[in-house]
């Protein structure tokens, strides 16, 4: 059986990463009914994924085995500009099937997506997750990585509602 690899996504890699951060956004519903997923969040997600590829301040690796595709993970740069260290590596989406966890793959894709980060000037890298999930906040906890920022939600609802 071939080994899993660790590459940069390329155009053959889309539909299936794209499955992949679809299944994480609807895990993603699970913690928190304001994390509904949108009907066409496939073909979404081909978009948003095709957008990423192109090099620049943002790019997307894929954990594959051959033409299978095991995990995904999107990251970019940003600015921080009133912040030092000035320059953020944001890591956006990571899915990892659950068959091919606990076995290193997330571990070496997040070091992978944090050695380019760093390569494209990060100074400091953070992890995007919906605040209930305790397996994210375990797995970036054992890495280092400590929460940070806080976000608070209120659905505004209609009047009637």
């Amino acid at each position: 059986m071939e080994e899993l690899e660790i590459r940069e996504a390329g155009s053959e890699d889309v539909e299936q990463a794209a499955e992949l951060i679809v299944r994480m956004k609807r895990l993603n519903g699970e913690f928190d009914p304001l994390f509904k997923v949108v009907d066409d969040a496939q073909q979404r997600a081909v978009e948003y994924l095709s957008a990423s590829m192109g090099g620049g301040d943002r790019f997307v690796l894929v954990a594959a085995r051959g033409k299978k595709v095991f995990g995904v993970l999107r990251a970019e740069v940003k600015d921080r500009l009133f912040y030092i260290p000035s320059k953020e590596g944001d890591i956006t989406d990571f899915y990892i099937l659950p068959e091919v966890r606990r076995k290193d793959v997330g571990r070496e894709i997040v070091d992978r997506a944090s050695q380019k980060l760093k390569a494209m000037g990060a100074e400091i890298i953070v992890a995007e997750f919906p605040a209930q999930n305790a397996i994210a906040v375990r797995f970036y906890s054992k890495r280092g990585f400590r929460a940070v920022v806080d976000i608070f939600a209120k659905e505004e609802k209609e009047e009637g509602q």
